[in-house]
């Protein structure tokens, strides 16, 4: 069974998306995958609560405990690595998890390693994408899932999605009409990557 880590720092809302879909779709039978894990740097994460709530194993460990990023990232990476069995590797999944990677973790998972970036990638990375793409004057905007690379928010595209952008939006409207296209396409990608695996 292949194990899916989620990292997460807030709501959890792609995390439950894509928890729900591995349910719907029967992960399990189809991939030999499960969502084994999900690990907040915040203990006051409400998706934790989701997590628990569907019978997965959470765990939190605080960022802010930790005197540098590297180790922060080896501890992080050692609860990661209870999930990832030889022959069995772990699918680590980004879900509003707010920290940049060291490239050494990132090197670890290179290749399953993925995130969601809300920007039509490579236009705006990094933060505040939906008041850039308005300021910007974009007629469209959108998501991007994308495997993750030491360069923040530049790995391969796995998958994208496109919303208007509408006269009188605001960074929140525009954000909530770009977070159900993330609900969407962040499942869908994942099961292609499974899928290509099996």
């Amino acid at each position: 069974m292949k194990n899916i880590v989620i990292l997460i720092s807030g709501s959890g809302t792609n995390m439950a998306a894509i928890v729900k879909a591995a349910q719907r779709e029967r992960w399990a039978d189809h991939y030999g995958a499960r969502v084994a894990a999900v690990i907040s740097n915040k203990a006051e994460a409400k998706g934790l609560q989701l997590a628990n709530a569907e019978g997965i194993v959470t765990e939190v460990i605080d960022h802010k405990a930790y005197t540098s990023r590297e180790a922060f990232d080896a501890a992080l990476a050692q609860l990661v690595d209870r999930y990832d069995r030889p022959g069995q590797p772990a699918l680590v999944l980004l879900a509003g998890f707010m920290r940049i990677l060291t490239p050494g973790f990132v090197q670890r998972y290179a290749g399953r390693l993925v995130n969601i970036h809300p920007s039509l990638l490579p236009a705006f990375s990094g933060l505040h994408t939906h008041q850039r793409a308005i300021d910007a004057g974009c007629k469209v905007a959108g998501t991007t899932v994308h495997l993750v690379t030491a360069e923040l928010d530049h790995g391969p595209i796995l998958a994208q999605a496109v919303v208007p952008v509408l006269p009188g939006d605001t960074a929140d409207t525009l954000s909530a009409r770009v977070l159900t296209q993330e609900h969407l396409i962040y499942p869908q990608a994942v099961a292609q990557w499974l899928r290509k695996k099996v």
